[in-house]
């Protein structure tokens, strides 16, 4: 989001606040700077809180270092586990024997349902030398950057990927742009474009076959992550929302990466942590039906009561219909004292 659009917003919020003024008549103008000036007081213990929540996440994320770093060795075989115990593992030339936990980051992100829309079937081989994804807040400007660290592998030259999202405001969060490592592909290995060839046609001097690239769905078009205009005003309607949406889309990719794969990655890569979304989802999915279930029985209520009043009025007709033939007075006097006035008959 551009620093136009939060003007825009500021500026919004003053205009409300003079409609406001208005409406109340300056009578009430005392109430609103009181009001106004609580809301200061509440501003300030909420940037308080943030500040320590902050400051209590970081301590926590050095607790948590070195449980990540035996992770770490356990899932790439540096360490030798036997009865609980660990112990390191002198290398050797076993090369048969594979150590440690094979595919264990790509199973734990092909577990988790947003991710898993993002790997291809292309994708699998590379993901496999994936061997640890770590995250870490940076202050200048504010956010947080992701960093997956890659053994040797025939798809690309780099050892580390890093995608980094500067945020405009980190506790809201507002992000303002991500930015992503260039992937140094090797000749015929990138994975975010395909090679198409056609056919020349019959009778066409050039006999050889004509190439084509177009990109495809990779998890690897994440570290090309969409880009905001410097010169956002004269975006089109439609373009800006679209844009919207990717960007939208990419912050929940990283986040949940962030925030689920990497504090939870053996109960993603075991599927304990698939349980533990589903059971979320089902309690969601049973208050939505509660809440249909009651709008239902609202309908069948309106409905008897629409039938009962029908068959109020037919029993009515049927009971005048069949009554015997009187002078008019006569008639005038039963239908008085036959009728009931309108409060009665919703006793």
């Amino acid at each position: 989001m551009s620093e136009s659009v939060l003007r825009f917003l500021e500026r919004s919020r003053f205009e409300v606040w003079l409609v406001l003024v208005i409406v109340l008549n300056w009578s009430g103008l005392v109430d609103v700077k009181c009001c106004v000036a609580l809301h200061g007081q509440h501003d300030e213990l909420e940037a308080k809180f943030f500040e320590e929540r902050a400051a209590l996440e970081a301590k926590y994320q050095k607790l948590y270092q070195p449980l990540y770093t035996k992770r770490y060795e356990i899932v790439n075989g540096t360490t030798e586990v036997e009865e609980g115990a660990v112990k390191e593992t002198a290398p050797d030339n076993e090369e048969d024997q594979e150590k440690g936990v094979p595919a264990f980051w790509l199973t734990a992100m092909k577990n988790n349902e947003v991710l898993a829309e993002e790997i291809s079937e292309r994708d699998e081989g590379a993901l496999k030398y994936l061997k640890d994804i770590k995250w870490s807040r940076i202050e200048n400007p504010k956010g947080f950057k992701l960093d997956f660290f890659f053994d040797t592998n025939p798809y690309f030259t780099n050892s580390v990927l890093t995608k980094t999202y500067h945020m405009i405001d980190e506790d809201e969060p507002i992000l303002e742009k991500a930015i992503g490592t260039e992937i140094q592909w090797h000749p015929g290995k990138c994975l975010t474009q395909k090679i198409l060839k056609k056919k020349p046609k019959k009778g066409s001097k050039n006999a050889k076959p004509i190439t084509k690239t177009e990109n495809c769905e990779s998890f690897f078009n994440f570290f090309n992550p969409p880009q905001v205009p410097e010169d956002d005003e004269d975006i089109d309607e439609d373009v800006a929302e679209e844009l919207q949406n990717q960007m939208e889309q990419d912050y929940d990719i990283g986040s949940t990466i962030r925030d689920k794969i990497i504090p939870h990655a053996v109960s993603w890569f075991t599927g304990e942590a698939i349980q533990g979304d589903e059971f979320g989802d089902l309690e969601d999915d049973e208050d939505d039906e509660d809440i249909e279930e009651d709008d239902d029985e609202d309908e069948e209520d309106d409905d008897d009561d629409d039938d009962d009043d029908d068959d109020e009025e037919e029993s009515k007709t049927k009971k005048k219909s069949s009554a015997p033939k009187k002078s008019g007075r006569a008639q005038l006097g039963d239908g008085q004292q036959g009728e009931r006035p309108p409060e009665c008959k919703q006793q």
